[in-house]
């Protein structure tokens, strides 16, 4: 069976890469595709024990842009989380889109409506954690590095298959642990995928994931330079650089 990455690449469209930016919390790739000029967003991660000067983060580093849009993409193959968000933010630059199953809803606000009376685990502290918990009938939140109330990423084991309800950031993409997270979802639980790192396409349907909550950059040009230049999700929010969208598997 192909990887989810595989399976994703597969679709992509064809495309020139224009240029990529790997800033401070963000990475940003804009291509120019049949449908127009689009920057893909990832997340930006590094390896903590990474050794530098033996392997550096970016082996292509200040060619990327010069690259073939699927050597580019087949990054998320790479053992630097940092290429790997690379790989990824080309994949959302590249992939087809299709607007017709998309609502302008923010994760949040599906998660309420969704997870009402249910157990709800997320994966990962966003910043609406510290205001669900009274929406919900109990609420767990994993994190790697775990403040005020999160659990251990650790437990994943344990609390996971408890929830109806499972939002596991797409971060897990590029750190390699998604597979292993969506393996201990319950079957009749209600799975989502959610963060700017999202590819929205229906190809993680066939992964078990049944809502994916993402980002599309509206003023890609803007969001490449503010990527650049440090610029968070909550910034691109206020100057409407960005929509929040989701899309629900059919039935």
């Amino acid at each position: 069976m192909e990887s989810v990455y595989e399976r994703l690449i597969d679709t992509l469209l064809p495309g020139k890469i224009l240029a990529v930016q790997v800033g401070l919390s963000r990475t940003a790739v804009m291509a120019e595709t049949e449908d127009g000029i689009r920057c893909g967003l990832a997340a930006t991660l590094t390896n903590p024990n990474f050794d530098h000067r033996a392997r550096p983060s970016v082996i292509n580093a200040g060619h990327l842009h010069e690259m073939d849009p699927l050597n580019l993409a087949a990054l998320v193959d790479s053992d630097s989380f940092t290429e790997v968000s690379i790989g990824m933010a080309t994949i959302n630059a590249l992939l087809p889109r299709q607007p017709q199953s998309w609502v302008d809803l923010p994760a949040e606000d599906y998660i309420i409506s969704a997870g009402r009376d249910k157990k709800l685990a997320v994966v990962g502290h966003f910043p609406f954690v510290n205001w669900m918990k009274p929406n919900v009938k109990q609420l767990w939140t994993l994190e790697l590095s775990p403040r005020d109330s999160d659990y251990p990423a650790q437990a994943a084991p344990e609390i996971i298959p408890q929830a109806d309800l499972v939002a596991i950031t797409a971060t897990t993409l590029i750190n390699k642990t998604f597979q292993g997270l969506i393996e201990l979802c319950r079957e009749d639980a209600l799975v989502m995928l959610i963060g700017p790192s999202t590819p929205l396409s229906p190809v993680l349907y066939e992964f078990g994931v049944d809502v994916l909550s993402g980002t599309i950059a509206t003023n890609p040009q803007q969001v490449l330079l503010g990527v650049g230049q440090g610029i968070s999700m909550h910034q691109m929010r206020s100057a409407d650089l960005i929509r929040l969208v989701t899309m629900k598997k059919e039935g």
